[in-house]
């Protein structure tokens, strides 16, 4: 087993593992964060989507040697803390606009759109139905158009 240290959810924390143990595994079975869903373990279905240094990743497909001292690990239970508040503003459009049926994808889904608004927002301008297109989460409830108006909602508050 080797230890690995890196930040998560703004703490720096370190592990016992295996390096070649996913890194969803360690959020999961040895940190006991659950938000991040196992859907496929190939990065395809996203369920568990989260932020390595501000951009989205999937944990699934990451062993937990690839990632270093200095990178900074957000999961859905962090995400309110970067605004300082109890409920991202893209939690919050997501219970504006009921989007949740069963919820198992939504973590994933609501780390993904707000990675996707900052990437936007760093470029200077507004999201676009094209930006939304380029979001890949699989949801098997079929809520996408209330993931689409939620995000798009999310937005104008970040």
């Amino acid at each position: 087993m080797s230890s690995h240290t890196f930040k998560l959810n703004g703490r720096q924390i370190t592990v016992e593992a295996e390096d070649d143990v996913r890194l969803l595994w360690v959020l999961r079975d040895l940190l006991g964060v659950t938000g991040p869903k196992h859907g496929c373990a190939l990065g395809v279905c996203q369920a568990c989507t989260s932020h390595i240094n501000n951009r989205a990743f999937n944990p699934c497909s990451v062993p937990v040697s690839q990632i270093h001292p200095g990178d900074e690990i957000t999961t859905i239970e962090g995400l309110p803390a970067t605004v300082g508040k109890d409920l991202h503003p893209m939690q919050e459009a997501w219970l504006e606009h009921d989007v949740a049926q069963c919820g198992y994808c939504q973590p994933g889904q609501i780390m993904a759109a707000v990675a996707k608004v900052r990437q936007v927002a760093a470029e200077g301008r507004e999201i676009t139905d094209g930006d939304l297109d380029e979001i890949r989460n699989i949801c098997r409830c079929g809520t996408y158009a209330r993931i689409r108006e939620a995000i798009k909602a999310g937005a104008k508050k970040m």
